[in-house]
């Protein structure tokens, strides 16, 4: 018999005992394990008793060296505590792992008395409320709303809308050319549209009358900024076409917009103007909301009593004619207006800069 060092205590091993040293083995290790108060200590009772080097390693070693006829009962009982020992191990080790688990749980519990932080929600951009807005209204006359392309042919945004190579009215449009993407075919330039007027045509070509649309999007155009200009901003077009539009119709359309977008008092005036791809040509404009109409000292309309909206006419017959239209069968009327203008008269925003320059104490008050 020997005795190996084990702690603060001497465990008994017995190279030669019989199966009473068995039970005071099983005693010593449960007591142990039992003891263990972390998972640091518990591994090291692991491996004193169940490790290359630990006592009931070094027992089952000594099986061969016994007689005869007490190995298989001594072999026995000795993995038999071994594998007991391994499931109190086992059964510790989850043991104190939980209450690792509850006490940082409760060092990391929130206290629900508190009021929860303000989750604070978006809300849509001034123009996209003015689009939408816009969209609704033309809906309820019966317009469709789509879209189209910002990098288009000069062939849309000029040749079909009555605006020849050469013609003067090129000038105003301040043009951002760019790049063909087919090659640089001279005979196909390309730009970013300067209006969205180029949907007319695309629009008439793809289909027949009767055509109802409304097609709000961005345009561009190179020239100074200020109070009232942008390079980049929206527009809205508007286009009707059937066999027996007049410029009535066109009238009663926009007395309509304005006075649901503006509020039901509101004065539409028309005032002869020119646009290439209309004829006759008007400029849009209503009474002024701020001061009634009566001008004075009003710095919204500036004194005149009038707000501009935008431009509109007849639709030409040169375009009617270049998308395959009869003019004498097809007649249509279409429409312009900027989309911040819309939403500048409609907040009384000083500066069509303010909706581009993503400060949020001028945005979070629409």
């Amino acid at each position: 018999m020997r005795f190996v060092p084990a702690g603060t205590e001497r465990i008994f091993v017995s190279g030669r005992g019989n199966l009473s040293d068995i039970a005071e083995l099983r005693r010593q290790a449960m007591a142990e394990v039992d003891r263990a108060a972390d998972l640091a200590s518990l591994e090291g009772v692991r491996q004193r008793w169940l490790g290359p080097k630990g006592v009931l390693t070094l027992e089952l070693r000594t099986i061969g060296s016994r007689p005869p006829e007490e190995r298989k009962a001594f072999g026995e009982a000795a993995n038999r505590l071994k594998g007991e020992v391994a499931e109190r191990l086992e059964a510790r080790l989850s043991a104190l792992r939980a209450a690792a688990l509850d006490l940082r749980l409760a060092a990391e519990r929130e206290d629900l008395t508190l009021p929860p932080r303000r989750v604070r929600l978006g809300r849509l951009h001034p123009l996209t409320q003015t689009i939408r807005e816009v969209s609704r209204i033309f809906a309820t006359m019966g317009f469709e709303t789509v879209e189209g392309p910002e990098v288009e042919w000069d062939h849309y945004n000029f040749e079909l809308l009555n605006i020849p190579q050469g013609h003067p009215a090129r000038d105003k449009f301040n043009t951002l050319w760019i790049s063909n993407p087919l090659g640089g075919d001279p005979d196909r330039p390309v730009l970013l549209r300067t209006h969205t007027s180029p949907m007319q045509a695309r629009v008439m070509e793809a289909r027949k009358p009767p055509i109802r649309v409304i097609v709000p999007g961005r345009v561009y155009r190179f020239e100074a900024t200020d109070a009232y200009h942008e390079s980049v901003f929206f527009q809205f077009e508007g286009l009707a076409v059937d066999d027996r539009i007049t410029m009535a119709d066109l009238k009663g359309v926009l007395y309509s917009f304005a006075r649901q977008m503006f509020g039901g008092e509101r004065k539409i005036r028309f005032r002869p103007d020119y646009f290439p791809f209309t004829e006759p040509s008007a400029e849009i404009a209503i009474d002024c909301f701020v001061c009634g109409g009566t001008g004075g000292e009003c710095r919204t309309c500036g004194g005149s009593g009038w707000l501009e909206m935008g431009g509109c006419g007849m639709v030409h017959p040169n375009v009617l004619r270049g998308v395959g239209y009869d003019p004498s069968k097809t007649q249509g009327f279409a429409f312009g207006c900027g989309v911040e203008r819309i939403a500048m008269l409609r907040s009384g925003t000083p500066d069509i800069r303010l909706f581009q320059q993503n400060d949020l104490r001028y945005l979070e008050g629409f």
